[in-house]
């Protein structure tokens, strides 16, 4: 596609695209085109102006050939269900069009009819004013409509028109921070689902890609993953966590004939489901519905100012009152009615916490509410789970030793075969190694049993499979290890994990797991202990041995080894108990009944979908350093809410006692009130870091 390049500087272009009228879908299309590109680290597009801003890394000429290679038909399918292009679109030209037809008033109508015009808008705000008074309340409404009502009365309605116009451009910058940061949080929850089990028609198992499922499909899903279109319960029965969309805390339970959403996630069972309708299927649009009516998008500081708010109002109308009564000067008395504390109290914060979280957004981490920022703020303890946290979320197999003459490659196949079902990180590295190493691994076995923390049971050829902890397959199961070969076994790896795999009853490989610290994770901790995090303490399923070693490494103030998940959960119960805020922090199945325990869960991205969907944050593989950045923003957002309390009451109460000394008219400390209230709304929306 042909462009002109407008600017330039080093690693950065901005160009224009050579057509005439750039549509917001075309908008989205160019910017994922160009974010699809590894040499490209940002790109933003700008559709008003058809204006293309690009921040690149190494050849120039790359930048380019990709933008003349471009084309809007072909590159359709990078962008997403949604983007945000359109909400943004919409607010800007409310607010373009509110100032507009507000300087068009004062610029060309007569006084007459600009005063007629205010009498129509004050209607709204004194019904409101009424219709709270006549509820019992003394809230924010009854204290607008006072003010614009006697100034009105007092025939100044150039005073009543500003605070019209300042309540109204007000609305429309609440409304867009609240929508944005709904926007934002509803994306990155949506599904990212490649691949699913479908069902043939010989009763077969194959993983397709879910863009492949047709509705009518039958397709597979078992414990702790997510359903990823929506249908009905053909057959099995499961307990489905279906928080993300209806904010239940408890599983429902699905049997035959029962209808299944996509997005919803299985705690317990099995269950094939005959797809009713493809991606999408307004997953998106009850994932804000249900942000939007939770309480958990409320902080502790949002609800703190509401209250204070309203209750300051009864004050200001009392103070107003009694000056007049003192005074008998109506210029000083309306000096208290045109500033209050309420509208910065509850217009300010909201929108400071509201972008806090469109901020973590812009580092990958989700936040499912407000309070939790401000409970990462309070904590004092962080539990960690090891495997796919504090090590590396891509561990690879060692090594595979067979037992009982059994072949090597045979035995990592049949692992394969059986881990793929439940995908986790140790799983995943088995399914990856099988596969680096060419061994296909077809659907040989009967129905698989996840056993939460401890592993998985089969049966192929009649034979009983199982593949887990060694407290699972030599304890619990009574497994053996064959004779004349346990020499081979105490010789095993120190330095691995093992997974151990036994065939009826006796051990028939054991799986050598490399799981690397990850190389940030001692900075991470040290970083934390100084940003106020006294307690570390690492808890894991694994040996003595390898605990002590990685807790050795990362630095860690204790840990715990050989923990099964309720004893995780306990854990954070005591010291919840003792008075401290617990962070819990996990990718696993095992570690859900911590996560639900803690004041604050956290999952890795990438980690079991059933702990995505307990977590009240989610942060992005490959880096733990995005712990630090959660953090310092919480902190820093608390030090902002802490300074527009003192700003508002401070400022506002300096405008009232000027006011009533008659040092300021009404009219001068209502602009000054309304536009410092403004200036601190924008101000934060702003990022903290």
């Amino acid at each position: 596609m042909k462009c002109r390049i407008l600017h330039e500087s080093m690693g950065r272009l901005r160009v224009h695209m050579m057509q005439g009228y750039m549509t917001l879908d075309q908008a989205d299309i160019l910017e994922y085109y160009l974010k699809s590109f590894d040499f490209i680290s940002d790109a933003v597009v700008y559709e008003r102006t058809a204006d293309a801003v690009i921040r690149y890394r190494g050849d120039r000429a790359e930048v380019i050939r990709a933008l003349s290679s471009f084309r809007y038909e072909e590159s359709r399918d990078l962008v997403p269900e949604k983007t945000g292009r359109a909400l943004a679109h919409e607010f800007e030209d409310k607010v373009i069009l509110h100032v507009g037809r507000r300087l068009l008033n004062i610029v060309f109508l007569p006084l007459p009819l600009r005063n007629a015009i205010t009498a129509i808008k004050a209607v709204r705000f004194l019904k409101e004013g009424v219709k709270v008074l006549a509820a019992g309340h003394i809230q924010v409404p009854v204290l607008d409509a006072a003010t614009i009502g006697i100034s009105m009365l007092r025939g100044d309605f150039d005073t009543a028109s500003n605070v019209i116009f300042l309540l109204g451009l007000s609305e429309i910058l609440e409304e867009w921070t609240h929508k944005k940061t709904v926007d934002d949080l509803a994306r990155s929850m949506s599904l990212n689902i490649d691949k699913v089990w479908l069902k043939t028609a010989e009763r077969q198992e194959m993983l397709v890609p879910v863009s492949e499922i047709r509705p009518g499909d039958m397709i597979v899903v078992r414990t702790s993953n997510t359903i990823p279109l929506d249908g009905i319960v053909a057959a099995g029965e499961a307990s489905v966590n279906q928080a993300s969309l209806t904010g239940e805390s408890l599983p429902v339970r699905k049997e035959e004939g029962a209808y299944v959403y996509a997005g919803t996630v299985i705690e317990e069972g099995e269950i094939t489901v005959t797809v009713k309708s493809t991606a999408g299927s307004g997953r998106y649009d009850r994932i804000v519905e249900m942000i939007e009516e939770s309480e958990k998008l409320k902080s502790d500081s949002e609800n703190r100012a509401a209250a204070l708010a309203d209750r300051l109002v009864p004050w200001s109308l009392g103070g107003t009152l009694v000056t007049y009564l003192l005074t008998r000067n109506m210029t000083k008395a309306l000096s208290i009615l045109m500033v209050d504390y309420s509208c910065a109290l509850k217009l300010s914060i909201p929108i400071a916490v509201l972008s806090g979280m469109r901020e973590a957004s812009n580092y990958g981490i989700s936040v499912r509410g407000g309070k939790f920022l401000e409970t990462i703020a309070e904590a004092k303890t962080i539990v960690y789970d090891k495997t796919g946290t504090l090590t590396h979320s891509t561990p690879r197999v060692a090594a595979v030793i067979p037992f009982g003459r059994n072949d090597e490659a045979e035995m990592l196949r049949l692992a394969a075969c059986l881990e793929e079902h439940y995908p986790h990180s140790i799983a995943n590295a088995v399914v990856n190694e099988a596969t680096r190493r060419g061994l296909t691994h077809e659907e040989r076995h009967s129905r698989v049993e996840y056993v939460v923390a401890h592993g998985i049971v089969s049966h192929i050829d009649s034979k009983r499979v199982l593949i887990g902890s060694y407290h699972f397959v030599f304890e619990d199961e009574g497994c053996t290890i064959p004779a004349r070969e346990k020499k081979k076994f105490n010789s095993l790896p120190d330095d691995c994990s093992h997974l151990y795999m036994a065939m009826d009853g006796k051990l028939c490989a054991v799986i050598c797991i490399e799981d690397p610290i990850r190389t940030e994770a001692p900075a991470v901790i040290s970083q934390l202990r100084k940003l106020g995090i006294s307690r570390q303490v690492m808890m894991t399923g694994d040996s003595e041995r390898t605990a002590r070693a990685v807790a050795d490494l990362v630095g860690v103030d204790e840990y715990h080894s050989e923990v099964l998940p309720e004893d995780k959960a306990a854990f954070v119960k005591a010291e919840q108990q003792d008075g401290r805020r617990v962070i819990m922090i996990g990718d696993g199945i095992n570690d859900t009944p911590a996560l639900s325990q803690a004041d604050v869960a956290i999952a890795i991205s990438n980690g079991a979908a059933i702990a995505r969907e307990i977590a009240d944050i989610t942060v992005p593989e490959g880096n733990l350093n995005e712990l630090v950045t959660l953090r310092q923003l919480s902190t820093a957002l608390s030090s902002r809410i802490s300074s527009n309390y003192r700003f508002i009451l401070s400022f506002n109460s300096a405008l009232i006692l000027l006011g009533v000394l008659g040092v300021l008219p009404p009219a001068t400390t209502a602009y000054l009130h309304n536009f410092s209230t403004l200036a601190l709304s924008v101000r934060s929306m702003t990022d903290v870091l």
